[in-house]
């Protein structure tokens, strides 16, 4: 066997699994295709890009993406690591400088002396040891012919959408105002209101707005957790105002009431010069995008710096294919992690990299493989992308609903999610050796 390990893309799964691996004396080649060529997602020449929000969403302990979080610092997370490090106001959740998270996890992994970065695109999958494959959801098409080959299964796609960004100065703050929602944390949003005249406007012009068109095989495969603001629209008048645009929680200085419909903008940047316009991602042509969003109150003359982009995205049918460690049960000598798996989202691609590359430290070593109980919630992502029970396998963000979790009588649904969240921590804590123990 060789001395060593291979891993294939250096995003957030990629990146974690190398750490994870280098953090256990055992080599790694980390491949990655950037700078020669780039997936249409992508403009920055660092690892761990991120492509769409700039959020690791909730840092709240009654939140499972807050309890993800915590369970991965306590495991030497090295995303999260940066993350923290990295982080800009958003309230209560993790927000990041998209440019110096990027650079500081880049700088992490070429400093590791157990990690070779190569430079290459790869087009087959490496038969010369362990390997990890966490190309992520825009896979080039020669590499997914030959990982659709060793499967014998179809892939899935779906569709995956990012939000404009505008910059700060051009927003108009006599008609926005700054607030979290709930007062929770400071006042880290910008908040536009909207009456009902101007939301009716509003949404009538996005529902009739012109879409990019789409290729054949694109159509017909939006992903439910992810979908454009023009789709949420077109499914009725009040949609947008119980989901991304709901006023609830927050108060309009000018008024004293709450708004009809509020849109959110979250700093994207350390410096705040640009915020993103939360849960606005969308398939709009541009042109469309400009005039449309420019009729959003205090955004009359915003000057957008990113318009909001869509790419297919493509995962395996993991149930079936991969245990409750990413390791492909046909071929043990592959494991996936990252979104290419079904994982959902940032923090759980992150968490699917931090598994898998524990995992394959292990295997090379010939030790016992880590399987993370369902009742925590990485082990929780990692038992539904290999449940063999479901029918219609679709990506998931963590959520307490995918744990194994207890039955408690507790009323309130924040202190019960609070009880579970500390006994998952209890777990990880108990899985962790003693620092004394661990290996560099």
């Amino acid at each position: 066997m060789s001395e060593y390990i291979n891993v294939i893309g250096a995003g957030l799964a990629g990146c974690e699994a190398s750490w994870q691996i280098a953090g256990r004396g055992i080599k790694v080649k980390l491949y990655e295709m950037k700078p020669a060529r780039r997936s249409p997602a992508h403009s920055l020449d660092t690892f761990a890009e991120l492509v769409c929000s700039n959020s690791f969403r909730s840092n709240r302990l009654e939140n499972a993406a807050g309890l993800l979080k915590q369970e991965m610092r306590l495991l030497d997370s090295l995303i999260i690591q940066c993350a923290d490090k990295c982080s800009i106001p958003a309230g209560s959740a993790l927000a990041v400088d998209r440019s110096m998270f990027s650079s500081m996890v880049t700088e992490r992994i070429r400093c590791n002396s157990n990690i070779e970065i190569i430079h290459k695109e790869v087009n087959d999958l490496p038969g010369d040891a362990l390997t990890v494959v966490a190309t992520g959801p825009l896979t080039s098409n020669s590499l997914a012919g030959k990982i659709k080959k060793l499967l014998g299964k179809d892939y899935l796609y779906f569709h995956d959408a990012a939000a404009p960004i505008v910059l700060f100065e051009t927003i108009n703050m006599d008609r926005a105002f700054k607030a979290s929602r709930y007062g929770r944390g400071s006042d880290d949003y910008i908040n536009c209101p909207m009456d009902r005249h101007e939301y009716g406007r509003f949404w009538e012009n996005l529902v009739g707005a012109e879409a990019a068109e789409l290729k054949d095989f694109e159509k017909n495969s939006v992903f439910e957790g992810c979908l454009p603001i023009e789709i949420m629209a077109g499914r009725g008048t009040d949609t947008l105002r119980y989901g991304p645009l709901k006023p609830v929680g927050l108060t309009d200085p000018s008024t004293g009431k709450e708004p009809y419909a509020v849109v959110q903008l979250r700093q994207d940047n350390s410096k705040a010069t640009l915020y993103n316009i939360v849960g606005f991602q969308t398939h709009l042509k541009h042109a469309e995008q400009k005039r449309v969003f420019r009729m959003i109150p205090g955004l009359e003359n915003a000057e957008f710096v990113r318009y909001g982009v869509m790419h297919r995205n493509t995962y395996i049918k993991s149930p079936g294919l991969l245990d409750n460690t990413y390791n492909l049960s046909l071929n043990t000598g592959y494991f996936f992690a990252g979104q290419i798996t079904g994982v959902e989202g940032y923090l759980e691609s992150a968490a699917s990299g931090l598994a898998a590359g524990i995992n394959a430290a292990k295997k090379m070593r010939g030790e016992k493989k880590l399987i993370f109980p369902g009742s925590t919630a990485i082990g929780g992502l990692a038992h539904y992308i290999s449940n063999k029970t479901i029918r219609n396998f679709q990506p998931m963000n963590i959520n307490f609903g995918i744990m194994d979790t207890p039955i408690v009588k507790i009323k309130s649904k924040k202190d019960r999610n609070l009880h579970y969240s500390k006994q998952s921590i209890g777990i990880i804590n108990s899985l962790i050796p003693p620092r004394s123990n661990r290996q560099a």
